[in-house]
């Protein structure tokens, strides 16, 4: 069991996907600069219910499954403001979420094993070559880095990796993505998201 510090948000971030977040809070303020001193993680977790910014008497309901996010690139443009980047590691399960009197969450988590890496099945090369055309069309506009929604390396042959950035790109619910970014079985997850692109229309 490892104890680490929780920053909810109404998103869900998934194992190398990029994550930018402006942080004023003066509870995640101090959090978010011990990482960049010491070089340590926090985790992201998915916010149910209420606000991601704090509010008196408010009642926050946390998803059970986060991951955890190390900061890639920092910048404080005016004093009481941090503008960070992310990148997701490694996702957790939460065994026991207390939340300290200055309103920052920490949890007691058990850490998940990363995806495997196995190749994408032949069943879903389609899925593949569909996103691998997408990031061809966002080459081609010479798209600044930090603007892309999808960045090298590109593991197109890696059904985990494939999976989680449609998941990313598709305009899913809350919830539905929380579950894709919860599945275990990269392969499974794969398949659903076929599905979700095939009932829209989005396989040729």
């Amino acid at each position: 069991m490892h104890e680490i510090p929780l920053f909810p948000l109404n998103t869900v971030l998934f194992p190398d996907g990029h994550l930018p977040l402006q942080v004023f809070e003066v509870r995640y303020l101090d959090l978010i600069r011990k990482c960049i001193a010491n070089g340590d993680e926090f985790g992201v977790v998915a916010l149910f219910a209420g606000d991601e910014v704090q509010r008196p008497e408010q009642h926050e309901e946390l998803a059970a499954v986060g991951t955890m996010a190390r900061i890639t690139q920092w910048s404080s443009p005016v004093t009481g403001l941090l503008q960070v980047t992310c990148i997701g590691t490694q996702r957790f399960r939460i065994e026991l979420a207390e939340q300290l009197k200055h309103g920052l969450w920490m949890g007691e988590v058990e850490m998940l094993e990363p995806d495997m890496n196995l190749p994408v099945p032949e069943e879903q090369q389609d899925v593949a070559d569909a996103l691998a055309a997408i990031i061809r069309s966002l080459e081609k506009r010479q798209m600044p880095p930090s603007q892309m929604p999808l960045r090298p390396p590109y593991k197109l042959h890696d059904c985990g990796w494939v999976a989680n950035r449609w998941c990313e790109l598709l305009r899913l619910g809350l919830e539905h993505k929380q579950l894709m970014m919860a599945q275990l079985n990269p392969v499974l997850r794969l398949e659903l998201v076929q599905d979700v692109l095939s009932e829209n229309g989005l396989l040729t």
